[in-house]
């Protein structure tokens, strides 16, 4: 009687579990985006805030000779910082979501399916990396309109698109996480209003760190949104380039999503009780 060697077995019951956990993580995150469907408007209304900032603020403050962009126009300089200012504003409150689903009995479902909760919690980042790439599509579209010098290439644009799903991912895990421990909507927007400009001002959204007091400098260096304008600068623009470097704005992207989907997978069952 013969026996299978038990190390090739152990690959393939591993290789079997991968494809599972794979196979729940894209349920979850085509459920998610399966609702952008029922309201289509939502991209259009995406449209108007980044519009404004390029179009008042970016053509105001680019009369201002101050701020060293490093050889850049204003417009192009903030363009990056505008894209990943969009996806935090959205990310931010995607954890309200959560509280819905909860109210509306949809979160015990998933309590109760065989997913596991890191595949529910990394489903819904990857569901909000996706719904986010419409932005990426609006700040294109007005670099063309405005004459934003951008890169084209398959490689700037694929770098670009990945950067705004791993920005996303990290704000709506941190949005999640803020939902479980909070519970109520209500509080749930003023902890998510409160966040948002502190996270955007004191990072190289509109303005390089070298231009900040030494305190905030600080601040920025560990802001999570600081590393993913970089790489987008980095990225985007002819002439742009990271100043951290693209190793260093990846790494510390992927770090930080890791870490924030394990804890999130470890609070999401708080939210039900």
């Amino acid at each position: 009687m013969s026996h299978e060697p038990a190390i090739p077995r152990a690959a393939s019951l591993n290789r079997i579990g991968l494809l599972e956990f794979l196979r729940q993580t894209l349920a979850v995150a085509e459920a998610e985006v399966r609702k952008l469907r029922h309201d289509s408007t939502e991209l259009f209304t995406r449209a108007v805030q980044p519009t404004l900032w390029l179009v008042v603020f970016g053509q105001v403050f680019g009369k201002l000779r101050e701020v060293p962009t490093g050889g850049l126009r204003y417009q192009d300089f903030m363009a990056p910082g505008i894209l990943a200012q969009s996806v935090l504003f959205i990310a931010i409150f995607y954890g309200i979501a959560v509280i819905w689903e909860r109210d509306l009995g949809i979160l015990h479902k998933y309590m109760v399916s065989p997913a596991s909760r890191i595949a529910l919690v990394l489903g819904k980042a990857l569901s909000a990396g996706i719904r986010a790439l419409s932005q990426a599509v609006i700040i294109y579209v007005l670099a063309l309109l405005l004459g934003i010098h951008v890169r084209w290439d398959p490689v700037s644009v694929g770098g670009v698109l990945l950067t705004v799903i791993l920005a996303s991912a990290v704000f709506s895990t941190f949005s999640l996480i803020v939902a479980c421990l909070v519970k109520t909507r209500e509080r749930f927007m003023g902890i998510g209003q409160v966040l948002t400009m502190p996270l955007f001002f004191a990072s190289n959204a509109i303005y390089p760190v070298t231009m900040m007091p030494r305190w905030l400098q600080a601040i920025a260096r560990v802001n999570p949104l600081s590393y993913q304008v970089d790489a987008l600068r980095g990225l985007m623009l002819q002439g742009g380039h990271a100043a951290f470097s693209l190793g260093v704005d990846f790494a510390v992207q992927f770090a930080v999503v890791t870490v924030l989907i394990l804890l999130g997978a470890r609070l999401y069952p708080r939210v039900i009780t």
